[in-house]
């Protein structure tokens, strides 16, 4: 007799269907066809179809041009006897529906109870190193709440593979390198210059935040007039505003590095540092914290862009034309080719990221995965096309594309404008709504799809408010083993037979899908599943609660009950935890 607590349900079903096929299908059929067959094993839509079904005797059917339904007939037959296994029924054009017995309900129960964090870790990933890239935005002001949808996916997603038992290596990019920088470095100067009495025409393309001048104010009171500089002469010249607003731009930012000279690197270096300084301290008091930072600019400093387009020179991909390098992406499927090298010499944002994945599978990572915003949709068949000219992997290579954030208050959009710093921080909405609630309404959506965040509903204490429903459940069975007053570990051995009602046996057949959701999550990089999978067993547990009292006389029932709700905690607690969410014993 199989031991229940050591097989996962599903490849127990698997297993036993295997072996009702040979039984079936090996006089009719070769022993290699035999195998070729992959059974699936699903989970019906409603629990009348039980807990398992499988399309096997229709797959079986088309080889062997028999009757589907008289085939899963057959098969449900010959299915082995198992302890798992209550029975096995025929429905519709001929799937198998399995039913699973109590006793491999209570067996999870059990389950539960003793591995207590460690329910439902999975093996799907070990072996296998993963470098999940995610927020790396440009440090060029405050994280705003399109940044914390990207901050809180990610760090559901790291927990979500590493409990799927991958290694997982979590890294922000820092864009240190590029035109921003410049541009944020001349808007803190130009204030700078503002401060110190000087009439500045500030153009309207530069960093527009009070952050700019609250940099330029802490220069001016660290160094006084080390930085001041005459710019009349370079105001008056110069592309128009009106009619040449990018190019006016460049023409100031020329002017910052001929007047300053070597001082401009320390004022550009200033403004880089102070915004990376708000940019963790933020992230940290979002409890997201990354394995390493890596900045574009090391890329160049240790030559890794000019040695990746040695590479695409080496394997044939690479052409000049018009005194520019570039790269023949239209064989990789891009709509154009593109630009490496300017004719000017300065190499493009392209060229550093095709050195930067290049330098990912260096260190020796198996999977690349990024979290980019939903306008870079258009960069993955670019990057794609550079791995593969490479000569490496590009089914390693995966992106999740993070879609916009709109805030709701009182049921009315809040207007934001990133161009003119009118945005709302993510530190601002930590600070209205807590950690939980951000994180929790964050993930519980496909990352794909726009995100209406309501501020009113993610404040409220309320059963319409999905993170206090699904920790409300949590505080209910801690305060229940409180008012019972027993040791919470005994529960492992408390016997679970008077579990018999509907509602029970409901919540353990959730409680089972618990470790299945955890790894199609990781698999399919969508936590969102694992919120709506929390959703519903609160749901179920609150159910329960209302309909039936837990704390009864009869002791046996008694503790049966609680070794049910404690499990129920157990999970309620994992999914949480995979989610970046707190489990709060008492609300």
């Amino acid at each position: 007799m199989t031991n229940p607590n050591s097989i996962d349900p599903r490849q127990h079903i698997e297993q036993l269907l295997r072996a009702a096929l040979f039984n079936v299908a090996q006089d009719l059929l070769a022993a290699d066809q035999i195998n070729s067959l992959v059974i699936n094993v699903e989970r019906p839509n409603s629990a009348q179809h039980g807990d398992f079904a499988s399309n096997l005797a229709m797959q079986l059917a088309r080889l062997l041009k028999r009757n589907p339904r008289e085939l899963a007939k057959t098969l449900a037959d010959a299915l082995p006897e198992s302890q798992w296994v209550e029975r096995a029924e025929v429905a519709g054009a001929g799937f198998i529906n399995v039913f699973l017995s109590r006793d491999a309900k209570y067996a999870l129960v059990r389950a539960a109870l003793r591995a207590a964090a460690d329910f439902g870790r999975g093996k799907a990933g070990v072996g296998q190193r993963v470098l999940l890239e995610f927020v790396s935005a440009n440090p060029t002001g405050p994280l705003h709440v399109g940044h914390g949808r990207g901050a809180a996916y990610g760090l559901s997603l790291k927990r979500l593979l590493q409990f799927a038992g991958y290694v997982v290596a979590s890294e922000y990019y820092i864009n240190d390198a590029g035109r921003q920088m410049d541009i944020l470095a001349l808007s803190t100067w130009l204030r700078y210059l503002e401060a110190g009495g000087q009439t500045i025409t500030f153009p309207s393309k530069a960093y527009q935040g009070d952050y700019v001048r609250d940099m330029a104010a802490q220069l001016r009171r660290l160094h006084a007039e080390r930085f001041t500089r005459p710019l009349d002469a370079d105001q008056s010249g110069g592309p128009d505003e009106a009619s040449d607003a990018e190019g006016r731009l460049d023409h100031l930012i020329a002017a910052a590095k001929r007047l300053l000279g070597t001082d401009y690197s320390y004022v550009h270096q200033f403004a880089l540092a102070e915004q990376m300084d708000d940019c963790r301290r933020d992230l940290e008091e979002f409890g997201v914290r990354f394995d390493s930072w890596f900045s574009e600019r090391s890329l160049y400093e240790a030559g890794l862009v000019q040695r990746a387009l040695d590479t695409l020179e080496t394997n044939g991909h690479l052409y000049t034309q018009d005194g520019a390098l570039w790269f023949r992406a239209t064989a990789f499927g891009d709509e154009k080719d593109r630009v490496l090298r300017r004719e000017n010499g300065e190499f493009t944002y392209f060229a550093a990221d095709i050195a930067y994945h290049l330098n990912k599978f260096e260190r020796g990572f198996d999977r690349l995965i990024n979290v980019w915003g939903a306008d870079h949709h258009g960069y993955i068949p670019r990057v794609g096309g550079a791995i593969t000219a490479l000569g490496r992997d590009v089914g390693a290579f995966r992106v999740a594309l993070v879609q916009l954030v709109n805030l709701f208050r009182a049921g009315t959009r809040v207007a934001m404008s990133t161009r003119q710093a009118e945005y709302v921080t993510l530190r601002e909405l930590r600070e209205e709504v807590g950690n939980d609630a951000a994180r929790f309404f964050y993930v519980m959506r496909k990352i794909e799809q726009r995100l209406d965040f309501d501020l009113d509903l993610a404040k409220s204490q309320s059963t319409e408010n999905p993170v206090y429903y699904v920790q409300m459940a949590h505080a209910r069975v801690c305060s229940m083993l409180a008012q019972w007053g027993g040791d919470p570990a005994t529960l492992v051995e408390a016997d679970l037979t008077p579990l018999i009602l509907p509602r029970e046996l409901e919540l353990m057949t959730s409680l089972q899908q618990f470790a299945e959701v955890a790894e199609i999550a990781a698999r399919e990089l969508a936590p969102h599943l694992m919120a709506q999978y929390l959703r519903d067993l609160a749901a179920l547990f609150h159910a329960y609660y209302n309909d039936e009292r837990i704390l009864v006389d009869r002791a046996g029932l008694r503790t049966a009950r609680l070794a049910l709700c404690q499990a129920v905690r157990h999970v309620l607690a994992n999914g949480l935890s995979l989610l970046g969410v707190t489990s709060p014993e008492k609300m």
